[in-house]
């Protein structure tokens, strides 16, 4: 913390941390969002060739490295012990190897081009640049719950994280469209461009940990054991609510981006109507979240917003053939982004934070990791639900989307939407029953955390200043 809570006086973080952060975290999500996004498999499968059964067999085994290397690497960074801190080694140090690891996966490493070449290339390109990938986004993720305790200090934070998030969602879209007609055009400068795009992410990364610090004395706690820790976290009745919350989010990003084409050509909706809807729901919704839902605090607000997001998206299930509704639904959509972006972070926070109050520890990493765990399933069972609901009315794959039949299309706004609204609905009714963190009682907790970290962190730089 810049200007640390003292007897009740406000909390504060400075701008100029805040923008660093945000611009890190933007830099990493861009990086993977271009590797992870399509990217990769787009440049080995179509432009060079390799056969798409050893593609899909090389993320088979990356994804499962892929879940578990998150609450390992939490569990790791959570028990560092460096100079620097708990997090911001691994952002320093692995800005630099994964700037290396990105611009080195589009460069053709064996002199022999063979299906089995690029396989190896391939899988240890992900392997390589996905645990550095955790080690850096898991410490940025966690790093505004070091960086401040109550909501208001950690809600300036997320609003510029979402801000820079925007820009990490657009870039990757602009570029992945571009893919076919940059690779074609030249591979050196395809090459070039992402040269200049690592380089830039990675200075971003690298400088911004001269912008912001942790408590100090968050490294000096004695950790538990790795499976005590892991059943700790899974006894945490908040943080299994939670999960309701990040699991449904983390499913709906990936169901909604899935079937937007399928939407608007079965349909005839003009996806600029639609666009500008989402885009004026997400101005609207930071300020929805910003302003009143400061007043109702981040229980009440997450309850709201999967209400209004699960309702605008029923709309749209039931009358997504006509333009006003698709309107409608993408306008709370924008909503949701925002409340998904801004108050479902500050709620893990909560969750982290009471934590604390029953172990006495700052176990951010562990709690990141096993959320990471719990939710990366939800993308495959997003990316396999939709096909499969899709079969069950008909639809016919030879044909185009706009040439189904009726029953076909009805199917397309079936299974894009109908798990979504049933997730956020069953989220809210789980939340108002069974969150316990809200309330007069934990605003007092809440404060009482903030002057204790206070309290500790003076205590190590007095111990620090006598040694």
């Amino acid at each position: 913390m810049d200007q640390r809570l003292q007897s009740g006086v406000e909390e504060k973080v400075r701008l100029s941390s805040c923008m660093w952060l945000g611009g890190a975290d933007c830099m990493i999500t861009t990086l993977n969002n271009i590797v992870t996004g399509g990217g990769l498999t787009y440049f080995f499968v179509n432009h060079l060739g390799m056969s798409p059964g050893s593609s899909a067999l090389c993320w088979l085994l990356f994804g499962l490295w892929n879940a578990l290397n998150d609450p390992l690497f939490g569990y790791i960074s959570d028990k560092t012990k460096s100079g620097l801190g708990r997090r911001v080694p691994y952002i320093r140090y692995g800005s630099i190897l994964i700037t290396a690891v990105f611009i080195l996966s589009w460069v053709i490493w064996f002199p022999s081009r063979s299906n089995t070449t690029m396989f190896i290339q391939m899988f240890l390109s992900l392997f390589l640049f996905d645990s550095l990938y955790t080690a850096i986004a898991t410490s940025l993720y966690v790093m505004p719950f070091e960086m401040a305790v109550t909501n208001k200090a950690r809600g300036r934070i997320m609003l510029i994280k979402l801000i820079f998030g925007l820009i990490a969602l657009a870039v990757p879209l602009v570029l992945l469209a571009e893919l076919e007609s940059l690779l074609s055009t030249s591979l050196r400068s395809f090459q070039i461009l992402m040269l200049i795009i690592g380089c830039v992410a990675g200075a971003i990364m690298f400088f911004s940990t001269f912008f912001y610090k942790e408590n100090g004395y968050t490294k000096e706690e004695e950790q538990y054991p790795f499976f005590r820790s892991l059943i700790t976290c899974l006894k945490n009745k908040s943080f299994l609510v939670f999960e309701s919350i990040s699991f449904s989010v983390t499913f709906i990003q990936t169901a909604l981006m899935m079937g937007l084409s399928y939407y608007f050509d079965a349909f005839g909706i003009n996806y600029l109507f639609c666009y500008g809807a989402m885009f004026l729901g997400i101005l609207f919704g930071i300020w929805l979240w910003m302003k009143p839902g400061a007043v109702w605090k981040v229980k009440k607000s997450v309850i709201l917003m999967c209400l209004i997001f699960g309702g605008t998206l029923l709309v749209m299930l039931l009358l997504g053939r006509y333009t006003a509704a698709g309107v409608i639904g993408f306008f709370g959509a924008g909503i949701g982004f925002a409340g998904g972006m801004y108050e479902v972070p500050l709620m893990f926070g909560d969750v982290m934070d009471y934590d604390e109050k029953l172990c006495g520890l700052r176990r951010e990493g562990m709690y990141a990791g096993v959320n990471s765990l719990i939710c990366k399933p939800a993308i495959s069972f997003a990316n396999a639900l939709f096909p499969i609901m899709l079969g069950w009315f008909g639809y016919n794959t030879a044909l185009s989307v706009s040439a189904q039949s009726a029953t076909a299309k009805l199917g397309v706004r079936v299974a894009w939407l109908a798990i979504p609204v049933g997730l956020l609905m069953i989220c809210a009714a789980l939340i108002a029953r069974f969150y316990p963190l809200g309330g007069a009682e934990w605003d007092k907790i809440k404060d009482e955390l903030a002057i204790r970290h206070e309290e500790k962190q003076r205590a190590y730089e007095a111990e620090m200043l006598g040694r």
